[in-house]
């Protein structure tokens, strides 16, 4: 097998990786903070939310799915759905075709207190969404970070993010602004 000849330099490589690393670090610290601040409320850790925006979005979920699209390892994601179910937010079954697979479903009571999370969002709580108005009032819009979500596409593939990009599809079509609040959009009946 020939050797291919690296285009970059071993420089560039760790310039590269530390100023993601550092930047990356950074940015969590900030996402860390306003997310639990805003669901501190509901007596919820960044895991079980991130469970339960999952578990909505994929509409019945394995724990293996959840530990990947949740980037949580598998047991992670198992004992704090378990929490979840001890506080009826959850439903565990079995697949009469799968028996080897633990799957997780949100419960009415558990889709309830998601939706009033989102109701209850305020963007200038939110110090990444303020760091990047000035962006939004510059060109008009918010960054949209293709080059980060390409990284990502080439770390964790791209099943990852399809169920990244369904679940802000879901929120673009399901909810509704009204009133500075949003809201699941009320089911028509034809």
């Amino acid at each position: 097998m020939k050797h291919l000849e690296k285009d970059y330099t071993i420089k560039e490589a760790l310039l590269f990786t530390q100023r993601i690393a550092q930047l990356s670090k950074a940015l969590w610290k900030t996402i860390e903070k306003d997310w639990q601040q805003w669901i501190k409320p509901y007596d919820l850790n960044i895991n079980e939310h991130h469970i339960l925006w999952i578990a909505y979005h994929l509409k019945g979920a394995s724990i293996s799915e959840i530990a990947k699209f949740g980037v949580m390892h598998v047991s992670t994601a198992f004992n704090f759905s378990k929490k979840l179910e001890e506080r009826g937010f959850l439903e565990f079954s079995k697949k009469a075709d799968d028996k080897r697979n633990t799957y997780i479903e949100l419960t009415e009571q558990g889709e309830e207190i998601l939706l009033k999370l989102l109701e209850d969002f305020e963007p200038t709580r939110n110090s990444v969404f303020k760091g990047a108005q000035p962006l939004h009032n510059l060109y008009g819009k918010f960054p949209e970070i293709m080059e980060l979500m390409s990284i990502i596409r080439n770390i964790y593939g791209e099943d990852f993010m399809e169920i990244f990009e369904k679940s802000f599809t879901n929120i673009e079509e399901e909810f509704q602004e009204d009133d500075g609040k949003l809201q699941k959009k009320e089911l028509q009946i034809k």
